[in-house]
């Protein structure tokens, strides 16, 4: 029986724990992972915050003794200090500080990621925060019973940060969104549909602070103001979340890495270290919509890795099939919804592309209720005419258009082979000439 060692043990971990769990004959697994908890779902934080759900349970789907009661042995809050490849030993300091070593036949990698702090004055004072861990959401919550913190700052316009905005506004708080960039979800959309969110969030009451660059958090003590490069402004709490980097500190001299810092990995998600598996956060994935390696760090991404790497620890021969980076965010019920590259992440790599903008109601102009118009862009290469991206934007929930669009990309779909799809039509919910096809028909 083959032993592999996990270290981190949250979705990638959790998913590729449980997936060799699951063979026959299961290898022998032990688990090293420095946090109290497993599998918390980041992603439901905002909605912790903002009390739109009505607890933290629902955040969780696994814990040590799920895991324990599959056969793992699982050790939690022990920091994996080293790793001597060559002999193939973990050294691990445990809860109780006592250090062990630990051998392995394989080892996975699943160290996640880690805030990016900005190095600017008044970082220790008080009510200064992050927002990845559970812990860190907590003590958020509870520091929202003080009367005393009015205004809150927010670092940082990504999915994140504009989820934690609205997440404070309903909490009667004053927002400041601010970013560096010169408008919100950058990075996912291109200036229209950013644009519209920013509507979304300024007609909700955030304060929004673009092009802004954080120099000064102000106190004594805790937290009175922030100071950017282009103003000053209250807050009695500042939230940083300007983005994370690959926690790829393992090896990092030894396992070749990606230009961020990640670990690179096939995609059987085995590294250049013989023996040796990344995955999660802190690895590569492999992007279809440009056919390269890159870094998308979303918890899909993570589940779809954890597998890949435990059935091929377990003998399977699996590769993955690559991802598009797909992505969603509702705000104050606005959704928006991505997949592949923006026209902007495409100029940046010199891809050469083209794209078609459309608009439409969802249904027929009969239906006079529950009716919302819906954008819609489909980015394309311009020489192949294959899908490379698209962005959905309505009061409607567009959310399954998107996989067909995702699926495009993975399958290397033309945009002129989406003029003719077969697409249902029902006025409960769409039209007879639907958006998805009129969008590719109007592309040059």
């Amino acid at each position: 029986m083959s032993k592999v060692i996990v270290i981190g043990a949250n979705h990638a971990g959790t998913a590729a724990i449980n997936t060799m769990l699951a063979q026959d004959p299961k290898p022998e697994v032990v688990v090293f992972d420095r946090n109290s908890n497993i599998s918390f779902l980041g992603c439901g934080m905002a909605l912790w915050i903002g009390n739109q759900i009505s607890g933290s349970d629902g955040l969780f789907y696994s814990n040590q003794k799920l895991l324990e009661e599959k056969g793992a042995k699982v050790h939690m809050e022990a920091e994996v200090t080293g790793v001597d490849f060559e002999k193939k030993t973990v050294f691990v300091t445990l809860k109780d500080g006592s250090n062990i070593e630990e051998s392995y036949d394989k080892l996975i990698l699943a160290t996640g990621s880690v805030p990016i702090v900005p190095d600017v004055p008044g970082g220790n004072l008080e009510n200064v925060q992050l927002v990845k861990l559970f812990q860190n959401a907590e003590e958020v919550i509870e520091k929202l019973k003080d009367p005393n913190i009015k205004n809150i700052s927010v670092i940082g316009a990504g999915y994140i940060g504009v989820e934690l905005a609205e997440a404070f506004q309903l909490h009667g708080k004053n927002v400041d969104l601010v970013d560096v960039m010169p408008r919100c979800l950058s990075s996912y959309y291109d200036e229209p549909f950013s644009e519209m969110m920013d509507g979304v969030l300024s007609n909700s009451g955030i304060r929004l602070h673009y092009g802004e660059k954080l120099l000064e958090i102000k106190g004594n003590q805790k937290v009175e103001s922030i100071i950017t490069d282009k103003g000053s402004y209250p807050s009695d709490m500042v939230i940083l979340c300007v983005g994370f980097r690959p926690n790829a500190v393992l090896g990092k001299d030894e396992i070749e890495l990606f230009r961020n810092g990640a670990y690179l990995v096939n995609k059987r998600q085995e590294t250049s270290m013989k023996d040796v598996y990344a995955i999660g956060d802190c690895a590569t994935v492999h992007n279809n919509a440009i056919d390269a390696s890159d870094y998308i760090a979303l918890a899909t991404n993570a589940v779809r890795s954890g597998l890949v790497a435990a059935y091929n620890i377990c003998g399977l021969d699996v590769e993955s099939i690559g991802v598009q980076g797909s992505n969603g965010i509702c705000i104050y019920d606005y959704k928006m919804v991505s997949t592949g590259v923006s026209v902007q992440r495409a100029t940046a790599l010199g891809m050469d592309v083209a794209y078609v903008d459309y608009e439409d109601l969802q249904k027929p102009e009969f239906i006079e209720t529950d009716n919302p118009p819906v954008k819609l862009r489909i980015v394309y290469d311009k020489k192949s005419r294959v899908v490379v991206g698209a962005q959905m934007a309505s009061y409607f929930d567009i959310s399954m258009g998107i996989h067909m669009y995702s699926l495009a990309i993975q399958e290397k779909v033309t945009i002129d082979k989406l003029k003719l799809l077969d697409i249902f039509f029902l006025p409960h919910f769409n039209k007879p000439y639907n958006y998805l096809t009129m969008a590719a028909l109007s592309a040059e």
